[in-house]
């Protein structure tokens, strides 16, 4: 994939300090525009934090990170979260949606905060695609986990990001409805060339992306291109045994 990358995380050191332990140790691993990438490896090998330093929710202790060509790791809030909101969407196990809110609120909400003009025909057609145009009015409660998070999904794709991190995004769902909701990531790596970076623990789900990288004791230690889940589930056996 020769394609230029949209994530670029230089020797990223992260410590949590409490605890002792080098969550990070020397990352470095890109992202290509228009790929799908899975993470992988046991837990407490720095997946989601590698995820959370990428998107700029967390500040690695040292390193770079640069998001679409613009270094984020020195930007202070409220320019940090400017550059998150314009380049990049988030799809968590948990949802995040605002109970309060309906599903086509939750789905502008990320422009609103933005401060940019929704582009409504846009979020209509996002809502098409994940199979929500006839539940726009109703408010998350209503919704079963599987809806809850094709609403996330559509969230994601209605700002036009740049990449999407998906942190275990099938964690909560039946087996059935995960495959859906990942087709519906596939689809938006080969239909609208979005990046996305899901961390997962699923050699089924890792088996949707291009290419899975795997990490052990907070560093790079191996990654598979075309993967099928069984290599995966051999390599992450590999990985686990280390």
């Amino acid at each position: 994939m020769g394609n230029a990358a949209v994530v670029d995380v230089i020797d990223l050191v992260k410590t949590y300090p409490g605890a002792g332990v080098r969550a990070l140790d020397s990352v470095s691993v890109a992202f290509g525009a228009g790929s799908f990438n899975a993470v992988m490896g046991p837990s407490g090998s720095g997946k989601s934090t590698l995820l959370q330093c990428a998107a700029g929710l967390d500040r690695p202790d040292s390193g770079r990170v640069m998001l679409a060509g613009q270094e984020i790791t020195g930007l202070r809030e409220p320019r940090l979260t400017e550059a998150r909101r314009r380049r990049v969407g988030f799809v968590f196990q948990s949802y995040n949606l605002l109970e309060s809110l309906s599903v086509w609120h939750n789905v502008l909400l990320p422009q609103r905060l933005a401060g940019v003009r929704p582009d409504k025909a846009w979020a209509r057609e996002v809502m098409r695609r994940v199979g929500l145009t006839a539940r726009e009015n109703d408010h998350p409660g209503r919704l079963s986990g599987g809806q809850r998070q094709r609403v996330a999904l559509a969230r994601a794709l209605a700002a036009r990001p740049e990449v999407i991190f998906a942190d275990e995004p099938t964690g909560a769902l039946d087996l059935s409805t995960g495959r859906e909701v990942l087709g519906l990531l596939r689809e938006a790596v080969d239909d609208l060339g979005t990046t996305i970076v899901m961390v997962t623990h699923d050699p089924a789900a890792a088996a949707w992306a291009d290419r899975v990288v795997f990490l052990a004791d907070g560093r790079v230690v191996s990654e598979l291109s075309s993967p099928s889940a069984e290599k995966v589930a051999a390599q992450m056996m590999a990985v686990s045994a280390r």
